[in-house]
């Protein structure tokens, strides 16, 4: 599964995207995976787990509002908090 970070979410992982050798799963439990593995970059950045509250998602560029959804693992995650201007 590939999951891209932009903005905050970036700087809280430190790093724009990665590849995780996991699925199925759903998006709530990939949101728990990540807020652990992310906790605080130590940096002055939010930790992922509160960027992750306020964000929204994309899978395979289609919006994902369900915590349900079942992720499979050749699935593409974006993980997009809010911009300002828009």
């Amino acid at each position: 599964m590939l999951i891209r970070y932009f903005g905050a979410a970036k700087a809280a992982a430190g790093t724009e995207e990665e590849h995780l050798d996991e699925g199925p799963l759903t998006l709530a439990e990939l949101t728990e995976k990540l807020s652990a593995r992310y906790p605080s970059p130590g940096t002055g950045a939010p930790a992922l787990a509160t960027v992750i509250a306020r964000s929204t998602f994309l899978v395979n560029e289609t919006a994902a509002r369900n915590p349900d959804l079942l992720l499979q693992p050749e699935d593409v995650v974006d993980i997009l908090p809010p911009f300002a201007g828009g």
